[in-house]
């Protein structure tokens, strides 16, 4: 594939940005300068909700869980993150009053008499997270603001974020919170703990899952946290310790980043995309930090022409699509507001956690990240197909249209048993990609429990096999994954399928094979008699009106005109009804104001109106391809693909192009 067009005249290209640079960044144009021009327009952009004393930042939104006291200082926090990275950049050499800005902000923040005073750090408090950023920035910045604050200032400051000693943090990243910010506090001689230091440490040993991966807390919580805190706080702890960190320590999570960053390179669509999976999504090109970390640590094996390449890519993938908004603000969404992706805790600053992304600022300017000719990312140049065993997942993704696909049979994000099997859609689905969303219900935070009342919203049928109550109100949820293994094309796990009200349980065991653009899904389905099954495909969205539709007997599929998107199920084996000659007739859900992507959102659909009562064999094809050198057409796909049952019980399973793969008789049963 050839590498993106970059055009000079391209109306996306916002005006405070510089003009693309063809020669040095030909895949993306965006260089040092347009990252500086970003982080000096998202500065700019908060200034009207600046406080009079400079310490809160009280933007417009929807208030997180902890109250607007604590999203004041969550503003305030977030943005001296970007801030610092600005200054110390460019050795201080920034615009005028930015320094100033943020250290009467510190002064006006931690006076406990003052009237924009921060909130303590409690236990299990949201200043908790707030401290970090602020530790790193302070240990980032020490020359221009620490160094030069009355000493009066930076007494009150280190005692602020002494609140963290002795404190209890929650058990996943927020660890790692307490073991920055109580490094920077050893690092300026004020009192901290060195034993929750190591604790901190040490508990993250106990999250690693091998290959580069770690589980967020106890269970299996995979997803961009790894990135942009698992990684990254051990990095950045290292950084503040100097010689009092670990030697041999510092080299094991070097060792893992470089091993994460391995796979992460294959996590971005050739538009510069995230898969969009998993909580906080909000943050948006905060899945750049592991990249820069990797650089910053001489831990990552890209080429420094591509780690430049992927992170430009994201950030330059949500310019074009209008973040920031008008007034240089991150909304609460994705693209446009969309508070679906964002959880009780997110307020309206919480998207400021995207300073992250702009950590690569603090490699000097002469850094081969920055000097480099980019390189084009491996999703650009050829397909890949990964197995990820540790979080349970397989990546696929093809060159002719950039699209990721990440294919979960491993992250669910729930604590270990007993606790309760709930579900989200940005984890319990089969499938996630850089080029689709989920379809979320309004009232359903990405990371809460979805309610599983008879009378709570159904979960959107899109990657998702269920069993419906005999009015098609209700549908059970995946719950609990229990992964059984990813390996070459395959991967397989089962779930306990539970229909609203009736608390009985159904197994449902299913193995994914992909190869290019498909998936096939070999289901093995238990159920009561006479229950109705489906299984959805991709949900596609655009805010340009409803996409096109079309369905015919065991196929059905949606399409978005503009760039020829198309979500495709096909019927492969086991959707006929009883007595009849074929698969039943496919269908396409439509619906509004449910995804992130766009206003219009249309999922293709297959339906079994009679399960036997008994396991059943259920095969379904599954399609996302702009590729228009590989049409898709259900009928044509349903004539080339197909299965055979061999005498053993495995499942042949044959892809259009005349691939085969063997899933065994035992797989996807546990």
């Amino acid at each position: 594939m050839t590498a993106p067009h970059v055009s000079l005249t391209d109306p996306t290209h916002p005006s405070f940005l510089p003009p693309p640079d063809l020669v040095r960044s030909p895949v993306t144009g965006w260089t040092r300068a347009h990252w500086e021009a970003m982080a000096d327009r998202l500065l700019d952009g908060l200034l009207p909700y600046a406080s009079r004393e400079l310490a809160q930042y009280r933007l417009p939104g929807r208030p997180g869980h902890a109250g607007s006291w604590s999203d004041g200082l969550e503003g305030y926090a977030r943005s001296f993150l970007l801030a610092a990275c600005r200054i110390a950049g460019s050795g201080g050499r920034v615009p005028p009053g930015l320094i100033e800005r943020y250290a009467a902000g510190l002064a006006a923040g931690t006076d406990p008499e003052g009237a924009e005073r921060w909130p303590p750090i409690t236990d299990r408090a949201q200043p908790m997270v707030e401290a970090a950023s602020i530790a790193i920035a302070l240990h980032e910045t020490r020359q221009w603001i620490w160094d030069r604050l009355d000493d009066a200032v930076r007494q009150r400051v280190a005692a602020w974020l002494g609140g963290f000693v002795g404190a209890r943090a929650n058990d996943s990243n927020w660890r790692l919170f307490q073991v920055v910010t109580e490094e920077f506090l050893a690092s300026v001689g004020a009192p901290h703990s060195r034993a929750e230091i190591d604790a901190g440490l040490a508990r993250l040993e106990d999250w690693y899952r091998g290959d580069g991966w770690y589980t967020d807390g106890d269970g299996r919580k995979f997803d961009y946290y790894n990135g942009w805190a698992l990684h990254l706080y051990p990095i950045l702890w290292a950084r503040i310790a100097g010689p009092r960190a670990d030697d041999a320590l510092t080299e094991v999570h070097r060792a893992r980043l470089r091993a994460f960053l391995g796979t992460y390179q294959y996590f971005f669509g050739s538009d510069g995309g995230p898969v969009h999976q998993g909580r906080s999504l909000t943050y948006r090109y905060a899945t750049a930090a592991p990249l820069w970390a990797g650089a910053l640590a001489d831990a990552t094996p890209l080429p420094p022409g591509r780690t430049r390449r992927l992170a430009s890519g994201a950030l330059k993938h949500f310019t074009e699509r209008g973040v920031p908004d008008e007034r240089g603000l991150l909304s609460l969404g994705w693209y446009r507001p969309f508070l679906p992706v964002t959880q009780p805790y997110s307020g309206p600053a919480s998207p400021y956690w995207a300073s992250k992304a702009f950590l690569g600022l603090l490699l000097p300017a002469g850094h081969p990240v920055w000097t480099a000719p980019e390189e084009p990312g491996p999703v650009d140049t050829a397909d890949a197909c990964l197995a990820l065993p540790a979080p349970g997942w397989l990546l696929h993704s093809t060159a002719a249209d950039g699209i990721v696909r990440l294919v979960n049979h491993g992250s669910d994000r729930l604590p270990p048993p007993p606790a309760a099997a709930e579900d989200s859609p940005h984890y319990s689905k089969f499938a996630y990609s850089s080029a689709t969303a989920p379809d979320t219900p309004a009232d359903t935070p990405a990371d809460g429990p979805a309610d599983t009342s008879a009378h709570g919203p159904a979960p959107g049928p899109d990657s998702h096999l269920a069993l419906l109550t005999a009015d098609g109100t209700a549908a059970s949820r995946r719950g609990r994954i229990h992964p059984l293994g990813a390996e070459g094309r395959r991967a397989a796990s089962w779930h306990r399928a539970v229909l609203p009200g009736s608390g009985e349980g159904h197994r449902i065991g299913t193995t994914s094979v992909v190869h290019g653009p498909w998936e096939i899904r070999v289901h093995r389905v238990e159920g009561p008699p006479g229950a109705v099954v489906r299984e959805g495909g991709w949900a596609l969205a655009d805010d340009r009106g409803p996409l096109t539709e079309a369905a015919g007997p065991g196929w059905a599929l949606a399409r978005r005109e503009a760039d020829g998107l198309t979500s495709a199920v096909v019927a492969l084996r086991g959707w006929e009804e009883p007595g009849a000659d074929g698969p039943s007739d496919g269908s396409v859900a439509q619906v509004r104001g449910a995804n992130a992507y766009g206003e219009y959102s249309a999922t293709p659909c297959l339906r079994l109106t009679g399960h036997p009562g008994r396991p059943h064999l259920l095969v379904t094809l599954v399609v996302l391809s702009a590729d228009p050198a590989r049409p898709c057409d259900p009928e044509a796909l349903r004539a080339r693909a197909g299965t055979r049952v061999t005498a053993a019980g495995a499942v042949v399973v044959h892809f259009p192009d005349g691939t085969e793969e063997e899933v065994p008789a035992g797989a996807g049963n546990g």
